[in-house]
């Protein structure tokens, strides 16, 4: 009993020592934990204390420049508004200057205009003595001297100005010439022209030689029978699958040529049916001439034509002069003619109605021993066109005195129309001549390769070496061709030159 009491006693004071010694280790450790925290608390404190002292002094920094900037903005713009308070101050003072300045010459102006005042009294009252004592001597009024002067002046102003006007004249006559030039060479550039060559013989090709013989009909039956009813000659030769029909009359030869086409496609070739295919053809043909005739006056913007003169209109497409087709040749002179008036403030569409009627003399529908300018004109009088258009007609070859301005613009662009290159039959040998001198001339230059006479020799195209003739002198070798051309040569128009000098590399990939 005894030694459990003991037990138990010991073990109660063995709990008591390790509790204490339990409580003396916890509040060790509680006092050293205790003590870092104060310590990490006390490095935390200081480190915050530096970072809020950092960003004090960032922050301050920052105003204070800040501060300065505004105090550099202050002290600048108060530097700008002392200058220009000096500025303002300056411009005041040489206002008030300016303003005594002008109250001093006001004073002036206000004295002088006074002092003029007396004296134009002065001298009004002296030239009235003077007038007086003039009236006195001469015997004459004022107003009687002033008729005098103004009719001495009046006649000296009237030599003087017809003076002025023989200068002008003078001039005028001088720049006539040129000027002149210079409105033809518009006008002809700016009218796109065509050539037209009409042959007095047409030909008529077949497909086999056996409609020949279905032609020339029994005994020739049928080809006297198509020449009696068209007015043309009809050759029938060994040339194979051609006939050609022969005549001066380009009317007869379509006329000819149309029913020809029509009885080998109908196959009924005989005397009687020659006759009705021809009769027929020539109505058609009659109506496409007034269509022809219509057309022209419309593309042209011609109204107001008589009917009669509209036929003779068209059947100008089936007539030509030296070559040129006549209606082809009366609508570039009519173009030519609208131009020309136009530059010169004339009336283009009276100057376009001339130049379209002026040639209508040459295709009569009788015999007449006139000339076809007169004739052109007893025609468009008869059908009651104007005086001057009358007038511009007769005398476009000088064979009736010129009353108007468009006589001679007609005569001009008829020449116009006539002259330019390749508008009329030439000689072939003359014509391959001019070309051929043309190139000459163009290859007896150094450094010139090739030549090419090109749009009927209306352009001639210079070939040169590249390594021979520089960029600058390509243009003085075509103006030497052109003077050499111009003293040389005999040629309708102009003949443009245009040298070409170009670089051509040429390699070959493998």
């Amino acid at each position: 009993m005894d030694i459990i009491i003991f037990t138990i006693i010991s073990l109660i004071v063995g709990i008591g020592i390790g509790f204490m010694i339990f409580r003396f280790v916890i509040k060790s450790k509680y006092n050293k934990m205790m003590s870092e925290a104060a310590n990490d608390a006390e490095v935390l404190k200081q480190k915050k204390l530096l970072e809020v002292k950092e960003e004090f002094l960032n922050k301050k920094a920052q105003l204070e420049k800040e501060v300065q900037q505004r105090n550099q903005h202050i002290l600048q713009s108060e530097n700008k508004i002392k200058q220009r308070e000096m500025n303002l101050a300056q411009r005041q003072e040489a206002l008030t200057r300016r303003k005594n300045e002008m109250d001093r010459q006001q004073n002036n102006l206000d004295a002088q205009q006074s002092l003029l005042v007396k004296k134009q009294e002065e001298i009004d009252k002296m030239q009235q003595m003077e007038r007086e004592k003039l009236e006195a001597i001469s015997g004459l009024s004022a107003e009687e001297a002033k008729e005098k002067l103004i009719v001495s002046l009046k006649d000296e102003a009237q030599t003087n100005a017809q003076s002025y006007i023989n200068e002008i004249m003078d001039d005028a006559k001088m720049t006539a010439a040129k000027e002149a030039k210079r409105i033809v060479i518009q006008t002809i550039q700016r009218v796109a022209t065509e050539t037209a060559i009409e042959n007095s013989v047409t030909v008529f090709h077949i497909d086999n030689d056996e409609v020949k013989g279905r032609i020339i009909g029994r005994e020739g039956r049928n080809i006297r029978a198509l020449e009696a009813a068209t007015g043309v000659e009809i050759v029938v030769d060994d040339t194979p699958e051609a006939i050609v029909i022969s005549a001066f009359d380009p009317v007869r030869r379509e006329i000819c040529r149309l029913a020809l086409h029509q009885l080998i496609t109908d196959g009924r070739i005989h005397p009687a049916r020659i006759e009705e295919v021809v009769a027929k053809v020539k109505r058609q043909v009659d109506e496409e001439v007034i269509e022809t005739g219509k057309r022209t006056a419309i593309d042209l913007g011609i109204h107001g034509l008589h009917p009669e003169l509209i036929r003779i209109i068209g059947k100008m497409k089936y007539r030509s002069s030296y070559g040129q087709n006549l209606l082809q040749h009366a609508r570039e002179t009519a173009n030519l003619c609208s131009i020309m008036a136009a530059e010169l403030g004339l009336n283009p569409k009276k100057a376009k109605r001339a130049g379209l009627l002026h040639d209508i003399g040459k295709v009569p529908d009788e015999e007449t021993e006139l000339s076809h300018a007169l004739y052109g004109s007893k025609l468009a009088e008869q059908y009651k066109e104007k005086a001057d258009i009358c007038n511009a007609i007769a005398a476009h070859h000088d064979e009736t005195e010129m009353n108007t301005l468009l006589a001679p613009i007609v005569q001009v662009c008829d020449a116009i129309s006539g002259a330019r290159p390749g508008a009329r039959r030439e000689i072939v040998e003359a014509y391959i001549k001019r070309l051929n001198d043309l190139e000459n001339i163009a290859m007896s230059y150094p450094g010139v390769t090739k030549t090419y006479a090109i749009q009927a020799g209306r352009e001639l195209r210079v070939i040169v070496g590249a390594d021979k003739i520089d960029d600058g002198q390509t243009a003085n070798l075509s103006a030497e061709i052109a003077k050499k051309i111009q003293d040389e040569m005999t040629y309708p128009g102009q003949v443009k030159i245009t040298v070409i000098r170009e670089i051509r590399a040429i390699n070959y990939a493998k």
